[in-house]
Formats: C-alpha cells, structure tokens, sequence
C-alpha cells in the first residue's frame, strides 16, 4: 500500500476554510510528475488532496485532459536551452541526455526557470464546475467548461501576459479536479463529449495565434508543416475557415486523412527535397504564410519559399530546435517571424466560438484511462497517429 500522500508544493490545498459540497471527496486520483526524465517518473497515487479553489477561482471535475507535446518536453527537460536535439522517440521514452548540462536541473522548463515536483500535468482540459471561490457566483456550479490552460498577468504586454501554464507552473488535468482561475474556465454549449473537447485547447487555440499573427487572408497560399499533429489539424481547419489554400506537410502515410480535412495540397515528409515539391505546387505564385510546428533542418527551405514579404510563424522544433538562418533571406526578402507561444484570451475565445458553432471537428484518435498515462505518452511519442490522444479520469 502507498503510503499518504504528503506534499506542500500543490496549490490550493493547504486549507480548509471553504468546505467541499459533499459530493466532491477530498482526496482523488491524480498522475503526479515527480521529476525529469523517463516515463517512470510519472506515478499514479489515489490520494491526493482535492485542490480547493481560491476566492476567484473555480474548481472544475475533469471530464477529459489531452495529451500534449509540453507534457513531454517538461517531463524530459528538452525545453531546457543545453539540449539541442530533436525530441525523438527515445527522448520521449527516457528523458533527455542529464549529461546534457551541468545545470539542467535549473532551467528546464519553458521560461526558463526549475520546476517544482511533483506536479500534476496536464493543460488540454473539458469538464464541469463543482465548486467556486468566495468572490465567484455559486450560479457557475454545473456549467460545463473548456478550459483555457494560460493565466495571465493583463498588466503585461500583449504577448508577455502568460505566467503559468496549466500543468507546467501550476497543477494541470492529469487528475479527478483541477482548480483554475474562473476566466479562464470558457462555458460551452455543444453535443460534443468531454473527450473531443480535451482536443481543442492547446493545440487549436495555438494554430488560431499562428494564423492571426500571419494575418492569413482568404487567398493567401499556406504551407503547414507537421500537418497530422494536434496544432498542424487544428491548423488545416482554422486556415480553411480564413479561405486560404492549404499546402500540408506529414508523413507519407497520412496523407488520406489529411487531404480529407480539406488540405488542397499534400507534400509527403519523406519526399527528398521538400522545397522543389512545393515549389512546383506554387509555381511563381510562391509562398505567403508558413506555419512551422517541426523546425529541424527544413527551416531554411522554408524560409526561401516565402515570396517578398511573406510570414514565417513557428510553435514547435521536435525536429531540432537549433538551425542555421540565412540572414539575407530575412533581410532582402522582408520577411516577418513570428515565435507563437502565448496566444491571447481573445484568440482562445475565438476558438471556442467556432467550437460551438460547429466549424471544428474534433480529432479524437485515441483514450486512455488516467492510470494509463504513461502508455498514452509511450504511443504519443512515436508520432504515429492523426490528431489528438486523451486521458478520463
């Protein structure tokens, strides 16, 4: 039997002073990240105290959370600046080098900063409202919500808001209940179960940041790469929604389910050089918009199929995040890049608009019940599938 759970480090859960409705327990299942590296580091305890929400702050029973590329890159440090490796399925698998750097222990996460352990991940979150803080209408009790994972500080600049990120800085969906601030928990009318709407945050509210930064027109020609991912479908669909014509890049075994998203174009990965195959799609046309979600070693190529003043937008370097760049690209073709990692509340609305609109459509390949997280990352990780893995609680 494990012994009791003790920790000091989850938020919310060092007091008593706003008592549980009785159907909320005060202990539940949660995946608890206990440090980097391997997949063994993630352990599944089943008592772990309920967080309770503060004043303005809602507590939600997760219905489904899905499963991201930041679960893996905070898991195996690849987010700290001295690897520069591609996250590769043994990555995935066993963690990054730790010989890597002297001081990975200190920097690996996406700000830059040490994480504290153990931590529930988790960001892609669906579920209901069971519980709300003080200063928040009890009215909220039983609304079903997306969750927006970003907490932002409004009093930053536009694109420097985000200061925790659910599952990274503060405890994620991995779990029974997850607190968050209320604002960020978007009601949602939709027939839609809690499982296809754990596929939308994350990844669709990152494509739509990518896209409005690129400022992508009806017309434009697009070239998404790492199309069969979570953020490259959301991407394809999003950019349909705009009116621009698709180009998708991904493995030559995807190409059915990819074209039938809609994708006008289809460039296998495999193909030996990408840029001439896109070339001879686009013609003298060329490129408008890239929206690069891979990096590695096709970044350059990418670069010089933009025409005069096209838009380069990255969210992602699973393939290498360190690449040369030739200046004289950027510099003489007046190109524009954008680095996508906060996408603004405004964006996540827009998503979750279209969601209940019925514009989106949920890519759900795969679930898994909560204890069986680390075999949902160990299949993640060899970037087989279509979309979007989950886990129910």
């Amino acid at each position: 039997m494990c012994p009791p759970f003790k920790d000091e480090s989850h938020q919310g859960v060092m007091t008593n002073q706003y008592p549980y409705p009785e159907r909320v327990p005060q202990n539940m299942r949660a995946m608890l990240l206990t440090g980097y590296g391997s997949l063994e580091k993630l352990v599944y305890r089943e008592d772990v105290p309920t967080p309770r929400p503060a004043p303005d702050e809602v507590l939600v029973k997760v219905g489904a959370c899905g499963i991201n590329n930041t679960d893996i890159n905070l898991r195996t440090r690849w987010y700290d600046r001295a690897v520069d490796t591609s996250l590769s399925e043994q990555v995935g698998l066993q963690g990054a080098d730790p010989s890597a750097a002297a001081d990975l222990e200190l920097t690996a996460s996406w700000k830059g900063e040490s994480s504290a352990f153990p931590r529930i991940q988790g960001a892609a979150v669906a579920g209901t409202i069971v519980a709300a803080g003080e200063r928040i209408s009890q009215n909220r009790i039983g609304e079903r919500v997306v969750v927006d994972p970003q907490v932002r500080d409004p009093s930053l600049p536009l694109h420097a808001q985000l200061v925790a990120y659910l599952g990274g800085e503060r405890d994620g969906g991995f779990a029974e209940y997850v607190a968050v601030p209320a604002g960020n928990a978007h009601p949602v009318v939709s027939a839609l179960s809690d499982a296809e709407l754990a596929t939308f945050p994350t990844s669709y509210d990152t494509a739509e940041e990518m896209l409005e930064r690129a400022r992508l027109t009806a017309g434009e020609t697009l070239v998404i790469t790492g199309a069969a991912g979570g953020v490259g479908t959301a991407l394809i669909q999003l950019a349909l929604i705009r009116g621009a014509r698709v180009i998708a890049v991904a493995g030559a075994s995807k190409e059915e389910r990819i074209r039938g998203l809609g994708a006008h174009e289809f460039v296998a990965r495999e193909t030996g050089d990408i840029r001439s195959a896109i070339e001879q799609l686009v013609g003298e046309q060329r490129v408008d918009v890239v929206t690069d979600v891979v990096g590695g070693p096709i970044f350059g190529s990418l670069l010089k199929l933009l025409r005069r003043g096209g838009r380069y937008t990255t969210a992602g370097a699973l393939a290498g995040p360190i690449q040369p760049l030739d200046l004289r690209d950027l510099i003489y073709k007046d190109l524009e890049m954008y680095g996508i990692t906060s996408p603004t509340a405004q964006t996540f609305s827009r998503v979750i608009g279209h969601v209940t609109a019925g514009k989106l459509r949920p890519l759900l390949e795969k679930s898994f019940a909560l204890r069986e997280l680390r075999q949902a990352q160990a299949e993640f990780v060899k970037r087989r599938h279509v979309g979007k893995f989950v886990v129910t609680p």
